[in-house]
């Protein structure tokens, strides 16, 4: 099979169906009343909003969004756009003081470039425990908003946005996730922003993937889904073997991230 965009195609109406069944499963089996969302304004958050409301109805999803001092305020307004869009509750909850306050009591420098990263995923862990104490109050479960680029690169913070109950788009690969979105009736704007974490200022996916995420995808199709060597991705994906192996690496480097914690338990 050659690696083309062709690889990629998806089902829209059958997977809106697969996905908005799964969804009802788990809420129902877990006896949950509803779920939890955190929503940035981006199309992963928007997209798993989206079928959330196609699943249970607008009046069992929360959408929650969690700002800091340098979000941008127009994905803000997307996120708010989105909510009145689907017609769902918010609460705003802005993460600064919070952060602050973690950041003041571990005496952190601000200015040593050593700590961002680990600034950043506490800005993330933090997000995860607002999202439970909504979801521990109303009885709800967090619903994650990964997909399956990010999942197999490792790009996410674990107990972060990793910290979740359940990932209803963690099979899509992120082009997938844009045209669902599109499909679904996700503004464009937001379908097709430029993807950023928001956890430190200026944040951006591509400061930290080597590659667009249209490339990245064929070439996680060809080694997880099609079982191609490197040298022949490569050469299918007009790329240097030495970003599939970048790809590879990161994938194998970040483990830990997709499994349980080790243990000598027989269960």
């Amino acid at each position: 099979m050659k690696l083309t965009k062709d690889a990629l195609k998806i089902d829209f109406n059958e997977e809106t169906k697969r996905i908005t069944e799964f969804i009802k499963r788990i809420v129902s089996e877990s006896g949950a009343k509803g779920v939890v969302v955190g929503l940035s304004g981006g199309v992963d958050s928007s997209l798993t909003a989206t079928l959330c409301v196609r699943a249970l109805g607008r009046e069992h999803v929360l959408g929650i969004l969690m700002p800091t001092s340098f979000t941008p305020e127009e994905d803000i307004r997307d996120a708010l756009e989105l909510a009145k869009i689907l017609g769902i509750r918010t609460h705003l909850v802005n993460i600064e003081e919070i952060s602050n306050s973690f950041f003041k009591a571990l005496g952190v420098d601000r200015e040593d470039p050593k700590l961002k990263i680990p600034m950043a995923n506490i800005r993330a862990r933090i997000r995860m425990i607002i999202l439970y104490y909504f979801a521990n109050l109303n009885n709800y479960l967090v619903v994650g908003t990964g997909d399956r680029s990010e999942s197999l690169i490792g790009y996410f913070t674990k107990y972060g946005d990793g910290g979740v109950d359940f990932l209803p788009i963690c099979h899509l690969y992120k082009t997938q996730v844009r045209e669902l979105a599109e499909y679904l009736g996700v503004p464009k704007k937001m379908a097709y922003k430029p993807s950023s974490p928001q956890l430190y200022p200026g944040h951006k996916a591509t400061d930290e993937i080597p590659i667009d995420y249209d490339k990245l995808d064929l070439i996680l199709v060809g080694l997880f889904d099609l079982g191609m060597k490197p040298e022949e991705i490569a050469e299918e994906v007009n790329v240097s073997k030495d970003i599939i192996m970048d790809v590879l690496h990161r994938y194998k480097s970040t483990m830990h991230k997709r499994t349980y914690p080790p243990s000598l338990s027989k269960k």
